[in-house]
């Protein structure tokens, strides 16, 4: 499983081209969260990350593993890199691509919002809409890889992917030592994974899902990966239909707790994060926050509790 040193390892790997994302520290009464008056609260804006999420740690440190291997297709001349996502993968592959010199094919599925569409057609890769979700998007990629030799990166399921998005976790223990739980949107897994694995029990780590992708709820309850049906206002984001293999060892190992939350929760966090704070997050970047909103997670006397805002690709205010 990714452990602490292969975080430590990729966090090297990406420091010539990675931001360090800054954090936000405000009372939970300023964002007229229910809670007591001492708690306080600590955003991690991750959707200020190249391309608008944390997806490009992830990217870079798959392919500039694969370099280091001397892998043939990630280096100039060889056949490219091919992925499938439901947009801010899909850009961050794109971005990491055009960043290192090779040529980038992105399949989508047919629902992807416009804007994410636009971001990853802006860095230069071919895009590939096709089929109802992600898994008909990967089902293309996939076919399409074996056709070409690309280099596939896939958008959670993969040790070195796992490992980028960890170096979220280590990033905001350096800036924020004291949190003793932390809030993530999860979708496929391989943000919560990361970050679990970093903290690895020195801190809660906290798994926030909508409750109409309920992906890793349905793992947890059948005790390994299941498919589940994947829909509503974050589901181009967190709307992955089964967990991945190298993701739930590290969710089980390491993951304090699952939350279920209402779209109803997402799109308030949404609007508080505008109104509140000028913060404009994409609803599946405002999933963590909606847990405090609607009482999912009730914050334990002395906590001190960091949420993770992972992705800001929308193209319009929350209503």
């Amino acid at each position: 499983m990714t452990s602490r040193p292969a975080i430590a390892a990729a966090a090297h790997r990406l420091i010539p081209v990675i931001r360090e994302t800054p954090v936000l520290r405000v009372g939970a009464d300023a964002l007229g969260i229910q809670a007591p008056p001492w708690a306080h609260l600590t955003l991690k804006l991750e959707l200020l990350q190249h391309t608008g999420s944390f997806k490009p740690r992830g990217a870079f440190n798959h392919l500039l593993a694969a370099r280091a291997r001397g892998a043939a297709e990630a280096v100039p001349g060889g056949a490219g890199v091919i992925a499938a996502s439901g947009g801010n993968h899909g850009a961050a592959v794109a971005f990491a691509a055009r960043a290192l010199g090779l040529a980038a094919e992105i399949f989508v599925p047919a629902t992807t919002p416009a804007p994410k569409r636009a971001r990853i057609e802006s860095y230069g890769a071919r895009l590939v809409p096709v089929g109802a979700d992600y898994a008909a998007a990967f089902a293309a990629s996939e076919a399409r890889r074996a056709e070409t030799g690309a280099l596939s990166v896939h958008a959670y399921d993969d040790p070195e992917v796992i490992a980028g998005q960890g170096t979220v976790g280590r990033e905001f223990e350096q800036q924020a030592p004291e949190l003793t739980h932390i809030l993530v949107a999860t979708g496929g897994g391989g943000l919560l994974a990361g970050i679990a694995a970093w903290y690895a029990g020195s801190a809660q780590v906290i798994g926030v899902e909508p409750e109409t992708c309920p992906t890793l709820h349905a793992a947890r309850a059948a005790g390994h990966p299941v498919p589940v049906a994947t829909s509503g206002l974050a589901a181009d984001s967190l709307g992955a239909r089964q967990v991945g293999a190298h993701v739930f060892p590290l969710v089980a190992a390491h993951v304090a707790a699952l939350l279920l939350v209402p779209d109803d929760a997402i799109r308030a966090a949404q609007r508080l994060l505008w109104d509140r704070m000028r913060v404009l997050a994409e609803p599946g970047g405002a999933t963590a926050l909606a847990a405090l909103l609607c009482g999912a997670f009730v914050v334990p006397e002395g906590a001190r509790v960091g949420v993770v805002v992972c992705g800001g690709n929308t193209g319009a205010l929350p209503e």
